[in-house]
């Protein structure tokens, strides 16, 4: 049996600001690397660089939806993508 394609990706929260209802961050998923703002009350997500963005944006905003209430400043995080980048 063939098993599924995945990558991990590490999230590193670097600000949360509840003022401002938003977390900044930094993603990485095999050799791609991003900075991320997610505006949690507007439910918008920038990634940047955009050189492979498509790869990283849905998962990560699944991730963030689910997570954003745990998630605090300075901690690591991991999530698993299914797909193999």
């Amino acid at each position: 049996m063939r098993s599924k394609p995945e990558t991990t990706a590490n999230v590193s929260v670097k600000e949360y600001c509840f003022s401002k209802r938003q977390i900044k961050g930094v993603v990485e998923a095999s050799q791609f690397k991003w900075t991320f703002t997610w505006s949690f009350d507007k439910g918008l997500l920038l990634v940047n660089p955009p050189l492979g963005r498509a790869l990283i944006q849905d998962a990560l905003l699944r991730f963030l939806l689910k997570n954003d209430y745990e998630l605090e400043a300075g901690s690591e995080y991991r999530f698993i993508i299914s797909a193999k980048f």
